[in-house]
C-alpha cells in the first residue's frame, strides 16, 4: 500500500465528516423558514469546511469527490436544508466546466479553494427565452450592462456566473460580486425554497477583465453543454430526493413518541397503528426510490464525465446521460410532491402546525420542480422515443428563429 493509499485509508470518509454539519443545519431549518432568514451562516461554515471544493481534482488541492459521491451528500444536505443544494448548484456546475478545462482551469481552483463561492445570473424576465444582457468588447475593456433575475445563490456569492451576448456571440464571465456597477436585490418572491437568493441582478457599465471571460459560444447554440444540462438537472433531482428523504425522517419523529385518538374510540400507540405503519412504509419506499434514481443518474454521469472532460461533447454517453437525467426527474418529481402530501396523513391536524413548517417540504418541492417544467420534458422524451428527435430540439429550432428573425443581431 503506497504512502498516499495509507493516509487516504486513516481520513473519515466525506459523509461521516460532515453529517455532524448536516445535523446542525437541519436543527436550523424550520427557525430559517419561519423568520426568512437567509443561510448565510450555514453556506459559510460548509465553505470553511471544505464543501465547495469537493469536485476540485485532488491535484488541484481539491477533495476529488466523485460525482456519486458528491451528489450522496448534497442529497444529505437537501435533507437537512433544500435551500442550500440549490444555492451551491451554479459553483458546483462552474467546477464541472472548469474541469474540462486542464491546467487553465488552476486559478480558478485557487480561488474555490481559498473558500470563494460562485452565484450565476443566467435568467431573465422578458417576452422570449433571449439574452438581452450585453458583454461587448471596448477601448475599455469589456462591459456587462443588463438586469437578471432568478440569480440563485448571487446573494451568497463571491463571484457571479453571467450569460450575456454580443452581436455575435453568447458570452460567459465571471464577474467578482463586490464589483462596481454590481446590484444584488433580494426580491425572490416564490412560495418554496425561499432562501436560495434568487431574486434580481443589475450590471450597471461593469467592467469585465477580459481574463474573466469564461468562453464565446455561436448564438444557435444551447447556452449550456448537454452534459452541463444533465449535471444541472441531477442537482433537481437530487434536491428532491433529499427532501423525500426529511419527510421521511420528520414523519418518524412525529410519530415514534406520539399516542392520540385515530379514528376509532380509545388510546392508540401511533408508531403500532396500522394506517400509520402503512403510511410511513410508503414514505420509505419513496425515499428509497428517489435516492436509487439519483444514484442511477450520477452513475451515468461518472461514465460520461471522461469525454466530457476530454472535450468530446457529442458522445453518445453525454447524449444518454441527459436522457437518464431527464427521465429520473419525470418520477422524482412525482413521488416527492406524494411523499410532501402523505406526510400529513400520519399526523392529522397536529401534524400542520406552524411550528413544524412541514409545509415547507412540498412547497420548496413544487417550485424545484416547477424550474425545469416536467410536461416539456415529458414530451421530448416521447419524441425522442417514437421518431428519434434529439432532446432541446424545440429550444434549437427555437433559437434559430430567434436569430435570423433579428438578422443575426441579439435584440
Amino acid at each position: 500500500m503506497t504512502q498516499s493509499s495509507l493516509e487516504s485509508a486513516r481520513e473519515p470518509s466525506l459523509e461521516a465528516r460532515y453529517a455532524p454539519l448536516f445535523a446542525e443545519i437541519a436543527a436550523g431549518a424550520v427557525e430559517r423558514e419561519q423568520h426568512r432568514e437567509l443561510a448565510r451562516a450555514p453556506v459559510r461554515a460548509l465553505l470553511d469546511a471544505g464543501f465547495g471544493r469537493l469536485r476540485v481534482p485532488r491535484e488541484a488541492g481539491g477533495l476529488g469527490a466523485s460525482l456519486r459521491e458528491s451528489f450522496a451528500l448534497l442529497r444529505g444536505l437537501a435533507a437537512a436544508d433544500s435551500n442550500i443544494p440549490q444555492i451551491v448548484r451554479a459553483h458546483f456546475a462552474f467546477i464541472e466546466g472548469r474541469r474540462q478545462k486542464g491546467s487553465d482551469s488552476r486559478p480558478w481552483f485557487d480561488v474555490i479553494n481559498d473558500g470563494a463561492l460562485f452565484g450565476a445570473a443566467m435568467a431573465e424576465r422578458n417576452d422570449e427565452t433571449v439574452i438581452r444582457t450585453t458583454l461587448r468588447e471596448t477601448p475599455q475593456g469589456w462591459v456587462l450592462n443588463g438586469t437578471k433575475y432568478y440569480s440563485t445563490g448571487t446573494l451568497y456569492a463571491d463571484w457571479i456566473v453571467v450569460w450575456a451576448a454580443n452581436e455575435t456571440a453568447r458570452v460567459h464571465a465571471a464577474v467578482r460580486a463586490d464589483s462596481p456597477g454590481v446590484t444584488r436585490i433580494d426580491d425572490w418572491d416564490g412560495f418554496g425554497q425561499r432562501l436560495t437568493g434568487s431574486g434580481t441582478t443589475i450590471f450597471d457599465h461593469v467592467v469585465v477583465p477580459a481574463a474573466q471571460i469564461l468562453d464565446q459560444t455561436p448564438l444557435t447554440e444551447l447556452p449550456a453543454p448537454d452534459y452541463l444540462g444533465a449535471y444541472y438537472q441531477q442537482f433537481h433531482n437530487t434536491a428532491l430526493a433529499g427532501i423525500a428523504q426529511a419527510v421521511l425522517r420528520d414523519a418518524l419523529e412525529f410519530v415514534r413518541p406520539r399516542t392520540r385518538l385515530f379514528g376509532v374510540p380509545g388510546k392508540v400507540i401511533q408508531k403500532d397503528d396500522p394506517v400509520v405503519q402503512g403510511v410511513v412504509g410508503r414514505l420509505s419506499a419513496l425515499a428509497f426510490s428517489t435516492a436509487a434514481l439519483v444514484d442511477t443518474v450520477s452513475d451515468a454521469l461518472a461514465v460520461a464525465e471522461p469525454f466530457w472532460e476530454k472535450g468530446e461533447t457529442g458522445h453518445p454517453a453525454i447524449e444518454t446521460a441527459q436522457e437518464i437525467a431527464f427521465k429520473a426527474q419525470q418520477i422524482i418529481v412525482g413521488q416527492t410532491l406524494e411523499a410532501a402530501t402523505l406526510l400529513f396523513e400520519v399526523g392529522g391536524a397536529s401534524a400542520t402546525s406552524e411550528t413544524r413548517r412541514y409545509d415547507r417540504h412540498w412547497r420548496n418541492a413544487r417550485v424545484l420542480a416547477s424550474h425545469n417544467p416536467a410536461a416539456q420534458r415529458q414530451r421530448e422524451l416521447g419524441d425522442l422515443a417514437l421518431n428519434g428527435t434529439r432532446l432541446w430540439t424545440p429550444y434549437l429550432e427555437g433559437l434559430k428563429r430567434q436569430n435570423a428573425a433579428a438578422g443575426g443581431v441579439p435584440a
